[in-house]
Order: C-alpha cells, then sequence, then structure tokens
C-alpha cells in the first residue's frame, strides 16, 4: 500500500469558501493537466458524493470512480474507489481554518494490487496524484502554498501562488 500526502496553506480565505471550491471536481481538468475528465453523478447538498475520474499515467490512463462523504462541519470530505483501476484506493482531505488563512490536508492510500509492478506504478502514480493536488489548489486559489518535504518539485516550501508544481 503506497502513501499520498499534500500539506497547503490557503492565505486569506474562509474554510467553507475552500471546501465548496475544492469539491467541484468537473473544474479539475481545467486546472491540472494530469487530469483529462472528471465527471461528477452526486455532490452537495447531499451528504454524500460520487464521481469518475481519468487521469493521463504513463502512456494510458488511470480511471476510477469513487464515492465521497461530505463532512462541512468537521471540514473533511472521505473518498473511496468504487470500480477502476487501483485494487484500493482511499483517503480524506481536511480543510480547516487557522487565523485569516485555511490548511489543507490530503491524505490518500492506494494499492494497484500487483506486487511485481509496484516498484515501477507506485511513484509514478503518488507523483500524478500529489501534482494533481498541488495543481488544483494553486489554480483555485492564487494565495496558496504547498509545504514540506513531499511538496512537488523541491523539499521546503514550494508552489506559492500559481506557480507551476
Amino acid at each position: 500500500m503506497r502513501h499520498v500526502e499534500l500539506d497547503a496553506v490557503v492565505r486569506s480565505e474562509k474554510a467553507g469558501h475552500v471546501f465548496e471550491n475544492v469539491i467541484a471536481w468537473e473544474r479539475y481538468p481545467g486546472l491540472a493537466p494530469h487530469v483529462r475528465a472528471a465527471t461528477v453523478h452526486a455532490t452537495l447538498p447531499s451528504a454524500t458524493g460520487s464521481s469518475s475520474w481519468e487521469l493521463h499515467f504513463r502512456s494510458g490512463l488511470l480511471r476510477w470512480t469513487e464515492d465521497e462523504r461530505f463532512l462541512p462541519e468537521l471540514g473533511e470530505i472521505h473518498f473511496e474507489q468504487t470500480d477502476g483501476d487501483f485494487d484500493s484506493f482511499a483517503g480524506r482531505w481536511r480543510i480547516t481554518q487557522s487565523g485569516d488563512d485555511v490548511l489543507v490536508r490530503f491524505d490518500a492510500d492506494f494499492d494497484f494490487g500487483i506486487p511485481s509492478l509496484e516498484g515501477i506504478l507506485d511513484p509514478i502514480a503518488e507523483r500524478v496524484i500529489r501534482e494533481t493536488v498541488a495543481w488544483a489548489l494553486t489554480g483555485l486559489f492564487a494565495g496558496t502554498e504547498i509545504r514540506g518535504d513531499h511538496a512537488p518539485g523541491a523539499p521546503g516550501t514550494a508552489v506559492v501562488g500559481g506557480a507551476t508544481p
């Protein structure tokens, strides 16, 4: 099982506004070059949602459909693949107010279920997923910093204000 995480700070925003924009999955193809398609089947105001995804991956596409659980009062979005190319794929977004800023944490675990290829496929999928989240956040909010040594491209703080991840 491979773990992907990403921490970001969205400057001068409200957590509720960030939450509503993060779950606008249909916008992701215009924000993140890895995303070929994101189709929303159900979303707010329902407490649960569903979406289908296609990401450019190696020389093909990585596809899956997921169910989402929206917990706006906790600032959380939980998701889990129901069908697709992963053997398992699940995680959550956590969105919390911190003074004038909003902290965003993305965590996901995935497994292709092919042990002989995990050394090849897993690092590529991890990078594509992390970069997709970074592109989306910086595209949605100009005042975004991607933090930590797991930021795309470099250790430390990276990607500020719509810069390329």
